[in-house]
């Protein structure tokens, strides 16, 4: 933003986001197939889109101990999320004959939609409270499905759009974008790794051994980006054991190939044999463009996965309070 529109009284709709903005509670809006086309030409997807790209690029070359600035707002987020970590030591796994899905995941999940708009409400200032049960919506649909005890990618999905959401709003500002992802984002993979090993949480939608990952695609792209330029690991390395044990606290990336290898057993090329084709692409920038390619037609380009997403104000809204999607506004508006 340049210095003369930081200096616009505090009441202009390109500064600030108008306290008076009318939220509603998200539903889902994408019944049959043929409203695929509405999401696709819809200023949500732009938003979104924008969004993972902005962080894409903002944490490209860079490790997981890169030194960036930590704002109140994303310490906030943290506790949000270390309170859901206590909440599974609390809950513990039931005995059943089922071994997966265990019912416990019932119990935590019930806590989370009880205390959802709470929880959201430590983060979110006092002037913005309105927005507290839209943007809830998306933080209680980012942990899974407490029917059919499953997490996939439309989940995490939910929670990249309550950060966007938070992002729109103006509670998340630009100079967080490597906050959102090294420290907001990884804590979640945490707690969400956490939820599937205790509670044996199905995949949600897997394609088995022709998917990416049964559980995450994000980390993927985020964690590819910052390995690119790397001085010495290529793609052909993440699938090598020492190389992961020995960088995988630095990068993404490797922390999902390393809990892939922890939660399956047999040869690598077998149990995820995408990930095995995708080690032979030469660099990291070419992993990472084709991932983000992945991820449109497989994820947010698929019925099976968006007929789940949720749509509030937040996600619908023309106004782009936060400057990671207004950067990508322009090549879409008309859309």
């Amino acid at each position: 933003m340049a210095e003369g529109e930081r200096q616009t009284p505090s009441d202009s709709s390109e500064d600030a986001p108008p306290t008076t903005q009318n939220f509603i509670i998200p539903k889902k809006e994408i019944h049959t197939v043929p409203d695929m086309g509405k999401w696709k030409r819809s200023q949500a997807y732009a938003d979104y889109i924008g969004f993972i790209l902005t962080l894409n690029e903002g944490v490209k070359g860079k490790k997981l101990s890169f030194e960036y600035k930590v704002s109140e707002a994303i310490e906030k987020l943290v506790a949000l999320l270390n309170t859901l970590d206590r909440w599974i030591d609390e809950t513990p796994p039931v005995d059943q004959p089922s071994r997966f899905g265990n019912k416990a995941y019932r119990t935590w999940y019930a806590k989370l939609d009880q205390e959802a708009e709470n929880l959201v409400a430590t983060v979110v200032p006092t002037n913005l409270a309105a927005a507290v049960p839209e943007v809830a919506v998306y933080l209680k649909e980012s942990v899974g499905n407490s029917t059919r005890i499953d997490y996939g990618t439309g989940h995490e999905a939910a929670f990249a759009a309550f950060l966007c959401c938070l992002c729109k709003i103006g509670v998340l500002r630009v100079d967080d974008q490597i906050a959102i992802v090294f420290k907001v984002f990884n804590r979640y993979l945490e707690v969400m790794r956490k939820l599937q090993k205790t509670y044996r949480m199905e995949p949600a939608g897997s394609q088995g051994v022709w998917g990416l990952d049964d559980f995450q695609f994000l980390p993927f792209i985020w964690g590819s980006s910052q390995l690119i330029d790397h001085p010495y690991l290529e793609p052909r390395h993440f699938v090598d054991e020492k190389a992961v044990n020995e960088n995988h606290k630095d990068y993404m990336f490797l922390e999902c190939i390393l809990f892939i290898t922890e939660m399956k057993t047999g040869p690598f090329a077998e149990h995820s044999n995408q990930l095995w084709n995708i080690s032979a692409v030469p660099s990291w920038s070419k992993v990472n463009q084709g991932l983000i390619r992945m991820y449109k037609a497989e994820c947010l380009e698929k019925f099976p996965v968006i007929q789940h997403f949720k749509f509030g104000n937040g996600k619908k809204t023309v106004y782009l309070q936060s400057v990671f999607c207004r950067s990508f506004k322009e090549p879409w508006q008309g859309n």
